[in-house]
């Protein structure tokens, strides 16, 4: 069965960076395109991220330019550098696949930024 890890979140001042990782198994992360979300509080979770199996990035425009998301295939690993980070992307971060994630999501990683 997909089972989904995150790491890697924590406490940040605001301008500070993180990295975030996700080892993916159960078949989820070989051809699939797979993404980060993020879900604040009482808000919805949203797509943040996504890469292709060959590399090709999107970003939501919130974090375009200050976020880098990649993916080790033969680790089936997918990270997230996040830099310049700002209070307003304190959420939980959870890595699925894209643009249908599995109904197997993972406990998430919270990122905490202050101000």
């Amino acid at each position: 069965q997909v089972q989904l890890v995150e790491s890697g979140g924590g406490l940040v001042q605001a301008g500070g960076s993180l990295t975030l990782s996700c080892a993916a198994s159960g078949g989820i992360f070989s051809r699939n395109r797979m993404g980060w979300y993020r879900q604040a509080p009482g808000k919805q979770r949203d797509l943040v991220a996504d890469i292709t199996s060959g590399g090709n990035t999107n970003y939501v425009d919130s974090v375009e330019g200050r976020f880098t998301i990649s993916r080790d295939n033969a680790k089936n690993t997918l990270y997230l550098q996040m830099n310049s980070l700002k209070p307003e992307d304190t959420a939980v971060y959870y890595c699925n696949a894209v643009p249908i994630p599995s109904r197997s999501w993972g406990q998430g990683t919270q990122v905490i930024v202050s101000s």
